[in-house]
């Protein structure tokens, strides 16, 4: 009686411990799930971040500020150039789209207008909202860059005395190689117009 009492204690001891092993193994198991269900969380903001408009380049800081200079090319196969971004919201905005996609864009001149040999422009698709705080400008060296409304960026490659309300975006080192590769910019063939490439770098 007292064998079996032993026994029947020592059996009660290993079916504790047995229940006590799974039941840590049910919870290491859960804790599992709940690790693994982090990552497909985490995929999901990366998945939603990467649908944000905040460039990922190496400009970038951690805080999401956009980078403060952007390539630009003159051509399909033109040299870059470097369009250094001054500190407003309108050159941040441009800077954040650039950053989702980089933009090929027509080239369009102000034939008939006062020193439009100087002077071309860039229409941005609609779809990119950018803010803007123009101001009075009326003359223009050669090299820097403008927004104006709507959806329009403005480059003056040569000095110019033009009056129109323009947000300042940037400019570039307004070097013999930049006027060349502005000018001799070769029309695309099959469109009539020229193009330009503006992106981050990346």
């Amino acid at each position: 009686m007292k064998k079996f009492t032993l026994k029947g204690i020592s059996f009660a001891l290993v079916l504790v411990l047995v229940i006590g092993v799974f039941a840590g193994c049910g919870n290491q198991s859960e804790n599992n799930n709940g690790n693994e269900s982090r990552p497909s969380n985490n995929s999901g903001v990366v998945s939603n971040n990467s649908q944000s408009p905040a460039p990922d380049s190496n400009d970038e800081s951690e805080s999401g500020t956009p980078a403060t200079e952007l390539v630009v090319q003159f051509g399909d196969n033109g040299d870059p150039f470097i369009m250094h971004l001054y500190d407003n919201d309108t050159a941040k905005a441009i800077a954040r789209h650039v950053g989702t996609a980089d933009w090929r864009l027509p080239i369009y001149n102000y034939e008939g207008y006062e020193n439009w040999e100087v002077m071309q422009y860039y229409d941005i698709p609609s779809r990119y909202e950018i803010p803007s705080n123009p101001e009075t400008v009326t003359e223009e060296a050669a090299g820097t860059v403008y927004y104006s409304e709507p959806n329009r960026i403005v480059l003056f490659y040569g000095d110019g005395e033009v009056t129109g309300e323009y947000t300042p975006v940037g400019y570039f080192d307004n070097t013999e190689e930049f006027r060349s590769a502005v000018e001799n910019n070769p029309v695309l063939e099959g469109w009539g117009n020229k193009i330009v490439h503006i992106s981050d770098g990346e």
